[in-house]
């Protein structure tokens, strides 16, 4: 339930930098006048809430082992809790459909959309889906459409993780055996997939036409993954697919860029300085200006970390990095009204403790999703 509340004392965030002036918030908004009891917060800071466009941390939640006893509610309860500890108001957990089987399989995909949809409803945070849709399962387009209309999931983004080099070559690709596992298949089989897929490719860019047709008339925003270059990115444009996710390449990011499109990082490759996989650093694109929005990926502690990492690199402001955890993503997102501490909106922000940067509190709309240390004793006094 929201609480109302009139925040002193403390630094707030707002779009133009830091201001000491007092945060209301009333009803689940923040609000002009003063509002409900005075909760005195100096030597605390106060930010916007953290969206995130697109993590995968929800996983070893919702199936801790493979072949462990899945408790999928519980998994999504649990996972809210760990977002509100690190300061996430507003979360896209990002599901693969794949022939990869497993935990990224369509079953595993169904399971984890009926959870969110169960639990969302009985926790503070906001959770959202996103659907990571493998190009080449062109049988299983009607199913992923039909389930994007079922569970109301917003927002799509496309993956090709198939080793179409290897495949063509006629050669094993690099960890079958394992992969083979994961996915419930002995290796034969699942090379014999592999191979089915691959030899489909001719038929991918029509369906995919169609596709992206479809989910675009019903509002679903879209995104490409791991875009290599720039004529990539201008297909995917064409096909009104405006969101760039991890972009490999300097020049797949500049040409998104170029063509009016959202580019969203790794909040983890900021933080590392580097991509693990070897692709180009988010600090680079980063600094070219080229990024709108960092994301979590596969760990939710990041996007705070890496605000305060492009800060420490002298690569942003305070408020222009946390922008890309708050105001960036809500935009990319199509959510109009979160992102920044204006009157008027979710009240989704975050308390801070100044020297440390560690998140003390945070309310997502209006309601006390996570709270520790002495700071508790100021909001229940």
């Amino acid at each position: 339930m929201p609480i109302d509340l009139t925040l002193t004392g403390a630094r707030v965030l707002r779009p133009g930098g830091w201001d000491p002036a007092p945060l209301a918030v009333a009803g689940g908004r923040i609000v002009d006048d003063a509002a409900g009891r005075a909760v005195d917060l100096s030597g605390y800071d106060v930010l916007p809430g953290i969206v995130d466009a697109h993590g995968d941390g929800f996983e070893r939640h919702m199936a801790p082992r493979r072949g462990a006893l899945r408790e999928e509610d519980a998994g999504v309860v649990a996972c809210a809790s760990e977002l509100a500890a690190n300061g996430i108001t507003t979360a896209c957990l990002a599901q693969f459909w794949s022939w990869e089987g497993g935990m990224r399989g369509p079953d595993f995909a169904r399971s984890v959309f009926a959870s969110v949809a169960r639990v969302a409803p009985q926790v503070p945070v906001d959770l959202r889906l996103q659907m990571r849709l493998e190009t080449h399962m062109l049988d299983d387009f009607p199913q992923a459409s039909e389930a994007v209309a079922r569970w109301g999931i917003g927002y799509v983004v496309f993956n090709d993780h198939l080793p179409h080099g290897r495949l063509a070559e006629g050669r094993k690709p690099p960890r079958l055996v394992g992969q083979a596992l994961k996915s419930g298949r002995n290796p034969e089989a699942h090379l014999a997939m592999m191979q089915a897929l691959h030899a489909r490719s001719d038929e991918v860019p029509a369906a995919l036409d169609a596709l992206c047709h479809d989910l675009a008339a019903r509002g679903v925003a879209m995104g490409s993954h791991d875009d290599r270059t720039g004529a990539a990115r201008e297909t995917w444009r064409a096909r009104g697919v405006y969101v760039s996710e991890f972009p490999e390449t300097l020049e797949a990011a500049e040409a998104a860029r170029a063509g009016g499109d959202s580019v969203v990082l790794g909040a983890p490759n900021v933080v590392r300085g580097a991509s693990h996989a070897g692709n180009v650093s988010a600090l680079e694109v980063v600094a070219a200006g080229l990024c709108d929005a960092l994301a979590s990926d596969y760990h939710y502690p990041s996007p705070a970390r890496a605000a305060w990492r492009l800060v420490e690199l002298g690569l942003c402001d305070e408020a222009a990095a946390w922008a890309l955890v708050s105001s960036g993503p809500a935009r990319l997102l199509g959510l109009k009204d979160r992102g920044a501490l204006l009157p008027g909106q979710r009240a989704d922000l975050v308390v801070m403790e100044r020297d440390s940067r560690r998140i003390v509190a945070t309310l997502a709309a209006g309601e006390m999703a996570f709270l520790t240390g002495p700071v508790a004793a100021r909001f229940l006094a």
